[in-house]
């Protein structure tokens, strides 16, 4: 699950590849493939620290077909309360889903499926892994994009409180919104959404989270700085208040 004093972050690999001519002519190709790679000061999921309020590694792959359809597989180092058993540090999200765009407006239809490596000891039978279908439609305004989500996770056994009682099912409704500074590098996002319970996700009874950031894009790198909040309670086996205001800051690289 995805679930902050600014630290320093540096960012020692960025990929590079040759560049070759190409016939003006050519079709596209059928197929396109991105990643990123990245480092952040504290890995919030909906307004969750899912790292004690430490950094986080981060990285992702996508392949994209010109029909809409795309499989990409996000990953992150977490921290080990993320899951039932204490015993993993990665997150790894598998998505796959449909997108179109028709004047103007964008619907994405899709799954994600949370897997949390090496989390179910020989004969323990709790699953820290669940699926998420979701969709979303995005509008442009001028140079602001307004976007519309809701991801809902069916009963399953992960989402259950402490991921030890009964099944749970969980819906999360986000509004997001970001605008680009013209003919500056620099654009200003906004987000606001609330997690309904009861589920381990909502910290069982549900909450709100919201966020307020800025990102400046130098070539294949992104800096990005976020204020994030909520009005929930969740406290680590630290004794830290994972869903307590701060700040957190970004590097990414694209490639």
């Amino acid at each position: 699950m995805r679930f902050s004093t600014l630290s320093l972050v540096t960012l020692l690999l960025v990929s590079a590849a040759p560049a070759f001519a190409q016939d003006d002519t050519a079709p596209p190709p059928a197929f396109t493939v991105n990643g990123t790679a990245a480092v952040v000061s504290d890995y919030r999921f909906r307004g969750i620290s899912q790292t004690d309020i430490n950094f986080a590694l981060q990285g992702s792959i996508t392949i994209t077909h010109q029909s809409g359809f795309y499989a990409s597989v996000w990953g992150s180092t977490v921290d080990d309360y993320v899951t039932a058993s204490g015993a993993s540090h990665q997150e790894f999200d598998i998505i796959g889903g449909f997108k179109k765009t028709v004047s103007g407006t964008t619907f994405d239809v899709g799954a994600l499926y949370y897997v949390y490596p090496k989390t179910r000891a020989p004969g323990d039978r709790t699953s820290s892994n669940f699926i998420e279908p979701y969709v979303a439609v995005s509008h442009l305004f001028g140079p602001l994009t307004a976007k519309a989500t809701a991801n809902y996770a069916p009963r399953q056994k992960a989402l259950a409180l402490d991921q030890i009682g009964p099944a749970n099912d969980n819906l999360y409704l986000a509004g997001d919104f970001s605008i680009g500074v013209p003919k500056t590098p620099v654009s200003i996002s906004a987000h606001i959404a609330h997690n309904f319970g009861p589920s381990w996700l909502s910290i069982g009874n549900g909450y709100t989270d919201w966020n307020l950031g800025a990102s400046y894009t130098w070539k294949a790198l992104t800096f990005g700085v976020q204020y994030v909040d909520t009005d929930g309670s969740f406290i680590t086996p630290t004794g830290r208040n994972a869903s307590r205001a701060g700040v957190v800051g970004s590097i990414t690289a694209s490639f």
